[in-house]
């Protein structure tokens, strides 16, 4: 009971406020086409995915929406990741962002089917599902990378931790990658794909990290052997 109210101090009420609702309406704020259903789409689902992903959580580990509410402000944060961590949220918002300056002006001008359209909310929705799935099973799946040793931080193996080590980055790449094809904007492949980039690096050090300082987690590299596809790495 003692973490709740920690929650709600005014920078976490602005933080939710601007990446859970202002940034999934940015397709529209900026373009200002409030008939763009594709928009409306990516907005529900940015939007629910991160309500029903924390009320979830926060049913079977309270105590990790507190984690995840401090952010950056851990002490014992990664020295890299105090950098990465900014660049990926920054990143998130650079996608709707780019939609919509590319729907005003009509950069790409890329018009696809339905079908494309259906594929890819039925694809970005696998991926918030695999992120919600991975933030209930890991109870230590914190916004930034230390080693929650007040925690009693252990290995997670179990649900999709048994297919790849990083399912929760492996779910957002998902949901990344395909914005652009159901927002119909071309230019949104560039932050797309920097993103990709970032998320890349940051699983690279992060499972170094791991494999360096918490127990058990090289042994578990032996079991689940890939990362992010597996396969592939």
């Amino acid at each position: 009971m003692s973490a709740r109210p920690k929650l709600m101090t005014l920078p976490v009420i602005v933080q939710v406020f601007v990446f859970v609702i202002l940034v999934p309406f940015l397709p529209m704020l900026v373009s200002w086409h409030w008939d763009w259903w594709e928009a409306w789409y990516y907005a529900l689902l940015g939007i629910l995915g991160f309500i029903v992903s924390r009320v979830l959580a926060a049913k079977k580990h309270p105590d990790l929406i507190a984690e995840r509410a401090k952010f950056t402000r851990h002490d014992d944060i990664q020295p890299w990741d105090k950098v990465l961590a900014r660049l990926v949220g920054l990143g998130g918002a650079l996608i709707p962002l780019t939609a919509g300056l590319d729907m005003r002006y009509g950069w790409s001008m890329l018009k696809l089917g339905l079908g494309w359209k259906v594929a890819a909310i039925v694809l970005m929705s696998a991926g918030f599902a695999l992120g919600a799935w991975a933030l209930m099973e890991n109870r230590f799946f914190s916004g930034v990378v230390r080693i929650q040793k007040e925690r009693g931080h252990h290995v997670v193996s179990s649900g999709p931790y048994a297919w790849v080590r990083h399912p929760g980055y492996a779910g957002a790449l998902l949901t990344y990658l395909l914005s652009p094809l159901l927002l119909d904007s071309l230019w949104t492949f560039v932050p797309a794909g920097l993103l990709t980039i970032l998320l890349i690096v940051r699983t690279a050090l992060e499972d170094q990290t791991l494999q360096a300082e918490l127990p058990g987690y090289q042994a578990y590299t032996r079991k689940t052997r890939y990362r992010l596809l597996p396969g592939i790495w």
